[in-house]
């Protein structure tokens, strides 16, 4: 059975509810996956352990990621992460001029170093609604069928 992470940094709990019912939903498909939250000091080291990687952070100020994800992100620099299924997550605000750029940086990141990003990022405006819940369900899902 695939070996499945999901690490995410939530500060109004926005992120942290999409992380739950994509998680959810991805443990209804049958598979288990870890969550950590970022606020826990994982180490970045963690992703070589697992064949799948789910990414979650809201987009801080002007398009930029949480304080708290800089340094894992600083320290994926160091990881190759081929052959590694992924995706990536987040809440957003149109208020800001980049729309979930945090989400755009780590799809990025992942891919540099090798992953198989292999869905586009999920953007949530603010609080998950409850056609919003549904996209994460079936983003959850379908990263889910990616796994053998």
């Amino acid at each position: 059975m695939s070996k499945l992470v999901m690490i995410f940094a939530s500060m109004s709990g926005n992120t942290e509810e999409m992380a739950d019912h994509i998680a959810g939903a991805i443990r209804e498909a049958g598979k288990e996956i870890e969550v950590i939250d970022i606020m826990t000091s994982p180490e970045a080291s963690v992703l070589e352990d697992y064949e799948g990687i789910v990414l979650g952070a809201y987009t801080w100020g002007d398009g930029d990621l949480p304080d708290d994800f800089l340094d894992f992100y600083d320290e994926m620099d160091k990881l190759d992460l081929t052959g590694k299924k992924a995706a990536v997550f987040g809440s957003c605000d149109t208020a800001y001029p980049k729309y979930g750029a945090a989400v755009d940086i780590l799809i990025e990141k992942l891919q540099e170093r090798g992953a198989n990003v292999v869905l586009e990022g999920l953007k949530v405006e603010l609080t998950p609604e409850d056609e919003d819940v549904e996209a994460c369900r079936r983003f959850g899902k379908e990263f889910a069928n990616h796994l053998s």
